[in-house]
């Protein structure tokens, strides 16, 4: 199954990647044709690797036509980093999701290598151990909030 999802994810991202607006539209019944899986599949692939906290948006549409919008979210589009710092993030993060916004900008080419180490090493719960459970995501939200303040100035 992982196999699967790894050849779906891939040819969406081929797909992404061929276009100039970082915009595709494709038919979820003719992408699992291709793949000669299941839709519920194709969903699969997009509720767990094309979400916000890794840089995608998407669009569906159920139904006969059925299709799916998937938008390459850049770091320079106006407002996105606002909308990364209040919405996408909130105010509580699992380190999961944290790191994932943190590896999607640095694919992005927003945060250096060393930047993003430092970023995910600073949200680790080990760096967190004096953090009372209950809060631990509050804290690490707080986190890497302020430093992506202070990385993207």
């Amino acid at each position: 199954m992982a196999g699967l999802s790894n050849s779906i994810e891939r040819f969406i991202k081929s797909l992404l990647e061929s276009t100039d607006d970082g915009i595709v539209e494709i038919g979820r019944n003719d992408l699992a044709s291709q793949f000669n899986c299941a839709p519920s599949q194709i969903n699969y692939v997009l509720t767990t690797r094309f979400t916000p906290y890794k840089g995608y948006y998407i669009e569906s549409r159920r139904g006969g036509s059925g299709y799916i919008k998937i938008t390459k979210l850049t770091f320079s589009e106006v407002g996105f980093i606002d909308e990364l710092i209040n919405e996408v993030i909130g105010t509580s993060i699992t380190k999961d999701k944290a790191n994932s916004i943190v590896r999607s900008l640095y694919e992005e080419e927003v945060l250096t290598k060393r930047e993003g180490q430092l970023i995910v090493h600073a949200l680790e719960d080990t760096a967190l151990t004096n953090v009372n459970n209950d809060i631990r995501n509050i804290v690490r939200a707080d986190l890497l909030r302020n430093m992506l303040l202070a990385f993207l100035r």
